[in-house]
């Protein structure tokens, strides 16, 4: 048994720190990511407590890309309710992203009139994972095996569904998620220090 134990202590502490982290205050928005094409990070936690929100991993090249249309939509319906579409570019599959970003604005916003939040590009799976994907992986058990890998995330900052890239935004089952996500109360605001 002691020769186990050092084992099993290493397990246990590498299990905990998923807690720890919840402990210490950091969330699964804790994360600052430029806009699109932008200079300013803008701090998810900040920018978005409270609301409902779906990430995406997008790609301009991809066989999915026409998801935007109804991720647009999506997010032009529910935005009013207190919900958004994040979009996360990422060259991680078949390089089937551009490296500029400006060139990703352009090609999102003319061809799919995109409006919702597009934020920097990102490496989503990979030795290279941004830490806010490694933290949904955490979360979830679940990275993007593809493209518009979907993660529903609501009011209280847990992810509480994931879709995968060839499930639509607008399936059944996930208008059926974002319903009950945007349906739950708000959060209490953390009291003052």
């Amino acid at each position: 048994m002691s020769r186990f134990l050092p084992r099993i202590l290493a397990i246990a502490a590498l299990s905990a720190l998923p807690l720890l982290a919840i402990a210490a205050g950091k969330g699964l928005l804790d994360y600052s990511y430029r806009p699109l094409a932008g200079k300013t990070p803008v701090n998810l936690s900040t920018a978005y407590r409270g609301q409902v929100l779906l990430v995406v991993n997008t790609a301009s090249k991809c066989g999915f890309t026409p998801q935007f249309e109804a991720l647009e939509a999506l997010h032009a319906r529910y935005k009013p309710r207190g919900f958004a579409v994040l979009g996360f570019p990422s060259g991680d599959f078949m390089k089937q992203e551009y490296d500029d970003e400006k060139k990703i604005q352009e090609f999102c916003t003319l061809t799919y009139g995109v409006k919702f939040p597009m934020f920097q590009k990102v490496h989503v799976v990979g030795d290279e994972v941004t830490p806010f994907y490694k933290a949904l992986e955490s979360a979830t058990g679940e990275s993007p095996k593809w493209n518009f890998h979907k993660y529903l995330i609501g009011r209280d900052g847990t992810v509480v569904a994931s879709f995968g890239s060839r499930t639509k935004p607008d399936a059944p089952e996930v208008i059926q998620a974002i319903e009950k996500a945007i349906a739950a109360p708000a959060p209490a605001a953390a009291p003052a220090r």
